[in-house]
């Protein structure tokens, strides 16, 4: 009865934000009109050059059933280092190479293809739901903080709290579901579907974004009321790419390169909920997806602090 109320309290005050976002829609639309092709703005030219082949041409190669036969070379090392299975090593290379969500994306594909378990999927999260150095160290750092020693401090940290995180989740067990069916479709090959599920992926990527930039821009003046880095950094735990511009701008360097390296790790609520609807199949605890983010941008934080004393 408790958990009920709790659920019911949790529905009337996302129903009362909902309320308010379209309120502020109503009183300045043309504003909001160009804030959602901001965000369909920085989907298409952030997002979906990366996502939309890499998620392609990773079906194409699973339906083939080449990723396992390229993976089994780190068989050894991803096993005795996150108790996980060689397919890792592709999903982690494929994180960091081009950004979120494509990690939550090829391990979604996995787990339905039936190549690994619900456990290893939730484990392979840990430390494949990264962002890429396109964006870190060339938006980020080059463009936003006009510093590219600052994107690559940043983009290291990222990388190095991803695999230290891994390493604290190599222990979970969930419990399993049936996978046979999806392996049995994943057998013959179909471009037809293929096309159309990556086609989907994306646009549900892009929707996501525009709708985050949105509901930032709606609590924009609720926020101004914070001092600027508090305003930057709150705004950042919702949307990384609006967080990450303001925290460069309401910070000294060396605060905003820390602040940025815990906000692009945890991902922001927008990232997240591209990696729950990207990974729905896996019906990962949404727990434990906000605690495995979190200890990443921890990590990810501790360290930068180390390389802002040794460098900066």
């Amino acid at each position: 009865m408790e958990k009920l109320s709790k659920i019911s309290f949790f529905k009337y005050v996302v129903s009362l934000f909902i309320v308010y976002i379209l309120f502020c829609m109503i009183l300045s639309p043309s504003f909001y009109l160009q804030t959602t092709l901001d965000g369909i703005s920085a989907w298409a030219l952030n997002v979906l050059p990366s996502l939309l082949p890499f998620v392609f041409f990773t079906k194409l190669l699973s339906s083939f059933g080449l990723i396992e036969k390229l993976s089994s070379f780190f068989a050894k090392p991803i096993k005795k280092l996150f108790n996980a299975p060689a397919l890792s090593a592709y999903t982690f290379l494929s994180s960091i190479i081009s950004g979120y969500p494509v990690g939550a994306k090829v391990t979604a594909d996995l787990y339905q293809s039936g190549k690994i378990s619900r456990t290893d999927a939730c484990k392979m999260l840990s430390f494949s739901s990264t962002s890429g150095p396109m964006f870190v160290i060339g938006a980020v750092g080059a463009g936003m903080f006009g510093n590219a020693l600052a994107g690559y401090i940043i983009f290291s940290t990222h990388v190095l709290g991803a695999f230290l995180n891994g390493l604290l989740y190599r222990k979970i067990k969930l419990k399993e579901f049936d996978t046979k069916a999806t392996k049995k479709e994943e057998k013959s090959f179909n471009l037809s579907s293929i096309v159309l599920d990556t086609s989907l992926s994306v646009i549900t990527v892009g929707t996501i974004i525009a709708i985050f930039f949105v509901v930032i821009s709606s609590l924009s003046p609720l926020l101004s009321f914070l001092p600027s880095p508090v305003s930057a950094f709150c705004g950042g735990l919702i949307e990384i790419t609006r967080g990450c511009l303001d925290i460069a701008n309401a910070m000294p360097l060396s605060l905003g390169i820390i602040s940025a390296s815990f906000i692009i790790s945890f991902g922001g609520i927008s990232t997240m909920m591209q990696t729950y609807a990207l990974t729905s199949e896996i019906k990962m605890p949404i727990k434990l997806m906000v605690l495995q983010k979190l200890t990443h941008a921890l990590l990810s934080c501790l360290i930068s602090i180390i390389l802002v004393a040794i460098i900066l």
